[in-house]
């Protein structure tokens, strides 16, 4: 794995006044891989971000990125990756198409080159039309599907994405991602963050963060196997009501509200499943199904995050 490592993160760590933002991080990540950072507003994840770029110092640890040492030598590595921050540089008053080769001239990109590759992702994108639009009259999701544009125009190593699709309308979610699986084919590597949980399934490995530290770090198939206990998918029309009867459940480890009721993961699924039903109906709770179900990224994410909290 370190052969082909186009990131290495070695204990890295970041200090603020009064918090540790990043606590001893460590991951690889290949080329031709997709690697997320997964957590909540304050986990961490632009923090690593800027300092991956080059951007921001750590207070310890190493960070090589695209061969450079980002700790010693953070100019080194610019010119060699793509970093897209949360708030991406476009200039509203000008075209699509004058973006575009605004920030290919900044790269260094030949126009032969430049009109190639533009093409070739603006298609990706869907934005093939819209060349000679004005980038402050785009949506919200194509503003950021041509924020990628720009940033892969000079066909990068290592790209960094913050929070990318923040915000973005499902379509727009999905267009963005099939722009990331095509960059698989040119052997880039993607280091990702997103508060996302569901977009944790579209990466090839995923780290989870909760206040600066790496829970867990794997496939997302073996994350979900790795869950302590099991899930449980409650159907219930009121799921607030769900929640209030199940307070301080014996065997609950975590509770999670969906939109068409809850999932908990519970210790033992076998003996959990009948005493809920027992104390839904107690509770005069309405209910459609208590059943076992395959757990999501999220029911672990929650589930370690909770335990974690108890045990402080």
């Amino acid at each position: 794995m370190t052969q082909l490592a186009a990131i290495r993160v070695a204990e890295l760590s970041r200090d603020f006044p009064g918090v540790r933002a990043v606590d001893k991080l460590s991951f690889e990540v290949r080329a031709g891989e997709i690697f997320g950072l997964v957590g909540p507003d304050g986990a961490g994840k632009t923090t690593t971000m800027r300092m991956l770029a080059g951007v921001l110092a750590p207070n310890s640890g190493t960070a090589h990125v695209a061969g450079c040492d980002v700790v010693k030598h953070p100019e080194d590595v610019k010119s060699l990756i793509s970093y897209m921050p949360q708030r991406f540089g476009l200039y509203e008053d000008l075209t699509v198409d004058e973006n575009i080769r605004f920030y290919a001239n900044i790269f260094g990109v030949h126009r032969a080159e430049r009109e190639a590759r533009a093409k070739q992702l603006l298609e990706a994108a869907g934005m093939a039309p819209f060349r000679s639009r004005l980038a402050g009259k785009l949506s919200g999701g194509m503003k950021q599907k041509l924020g990628l544009v720009c940033a892969l125009i000079h066909t990068p190593k290592v790209v960094l994405l913050d929070e990318p699709t923040n915000g973005v309308d499902p379509v727009s979610r999905r267009e963005f991602w099939s722009i990331l699986y095509s960059l698989l084919r040119e052997d880039v590597a993607i280091l990702t963050s997103t508060s996302y949980l569901d977009e944790a399934e579209r990466c090839h490995r995923v780290g989870l963060l909760h206040q600066g530290k790496m829970l867990f770090c794997d496939t997302p198939a073996r994350l979900k196997e790795s869950l302590p206990g099991a899930a449980i998918a409650i159907l219930a029309p009121e799921p607030r009501r769900v929640r209030d009867a199940l307070q301080n459940f014996e065997g609950i480890r975590s509770f999670v509200l969906v939109g068409d009721g809850a999932h908990v993961v519970v210790d033992d699924a076998e003996k959990r499943i009948p005493e809920l039903k027992a104390r839904l109906q107690q509770a005069q709770v309405a209910f459609e199904s208590v059943e076992r179900i395959t757990p999501t990224i999220e029911d672990l994410f929650v589930a370690a995050v909770e335990q974690t909290d108890k045990s402080k």
